[in-house]
């Protein structure tokens, strides 16, 4: 090479091409300093945004595209905005993780105590907590995130209410995002929360087979009136087959099933009714509660169930 050889440098189409191979493991996210270090001047970002080929998102971060932005490419945003240490916490770490049939509003990045926050406001929340630590991070592509099972913890500790919380273990549990196990491991941990204790029973009732927040809900009704605790997904063997009941008082031969809006649908109806029949014919007393009526009359059927308990026997002396 001699000394008047020119250095040849990357032409704007190979800058692209470096830069998109950047985004391409970040939904299409990149930062800035991302972009200046593949060769890109302050005025191409400039004039890449006016032709409206990127977008501007946020304080330091560059959309590769124009459309909607994904969960994924959100939470993007949302850790490079924040910083090296920032991940992705609570329901938002829920979603990436697979959780289903729930949505949130902003996206909550856990960063150390004394970390600098550099983002604040709209959809991003930033937050320093003392719970930050790096062997919750889970290990894989994506965006940086805590393991589900600290997520789902977290997230019922941060909840806006206690049914919120309720949910968001149900729905973990019930969609195998993590096992009642896991998740109690990580209660272990947290020392103290105002809603430790609600979070711990919540997990009681998973492992004893609740499946639903209805299923908690109803759980929840009989504790409070005083009724005796049923058997949660009890097996029930009858001619026409075997079949999990929702709730089943065994010494008192009263069974309930909890309705969803499933139970309405065409496909479900003479099935629902054949195992009602078969189970009827066998002994026990069975009683439907659709969920709009746990919503609308809670009382009256709870009534109902006390009715069908004493006539086979019980009475409120022996909860006594």
């Amino acid at each position: 090479m001699t000394e008047n050889a020119e250095i040849s440098l990357p032409t704007r189409a190979e800058r692209l091409a470096a830069l998109t191979e950047v985004g391409a493991g970040q939904a299409m996210i990149v930062t800035r300093t991302q972009a200046y270090a593949e060769g890109f001047t302050r005025g191409e970002v400039r004039a890449q945004i006016s032709a409206e080929r990127w977008r501007r998102i946020g304080t330091h971060c560059l959309a590769l595209f124009t459309g909607e932005l994904t969960h994924d490419a959100q939470c993007w945003v949302a850790t490079l905005e924040a910083g090296p240490r920032g991940y992705i916490d609570g329901e938002a770490a829920l979603l990436l993780a697979g959780l289903e049939h729930y949505t949130v509003e902003r996206i909550r990045v856990s960063v150390p105590r004394g970390a600098r926050i550099r983002h604040r406001g709209g959809t991003i929340d930033i937050r320093q907590t003392r719970r930050w630590a790096a062997d919750d991070l889970l290990d894989g592509s994506g965006p940086p995130r805590t393991r589900p099972s600290v997520a789902a913890i977290r997230a019922a500790l941060w909840a806006t209410s206690d049914r919120q919380a309720t949910l968001l273990l149900t729905m973990t549990v019930q969609q195998s995002i993590a096992d009642v196990a896991e998740l109690g491991a990580e209660l272990l941990r947290v020392r103290r929360d105002r809603r430790r204790i609600l979070v711990g029973t919540t997990l009681l009732d998973l492992a004893g087979g609740v499946r639903s927040l209805n299923e908690h809900d109803v759980l929840q009704g009989c504790r409070e009136r005083g009724l005796p605790e049923p058997d949660l997904q009890s097996l029930r063997r009858t001619p026409g087959g075997s079949y999990y009941l929702d709730f089943r008082w065994r010494a008192f031969g009263v069974a309930l099933e909890v309705d969803g809006i499933q139970h309405a649908w065409a496909v479900n109806v003479v099935g629902d009714s054949l195992r009602h029949n078969s189970i009827a014919l066998d002994g026990d007393i069975v009683l439907r509660l659709p969920v709009l009526g746990l919503r609308v009359c809670p009382d009256e059927f709870f009534d109902q169930i006390e009715q069908a308990l004493a006539a086979r026997g019980w009475t409120r002396s022996d909860a006594a």
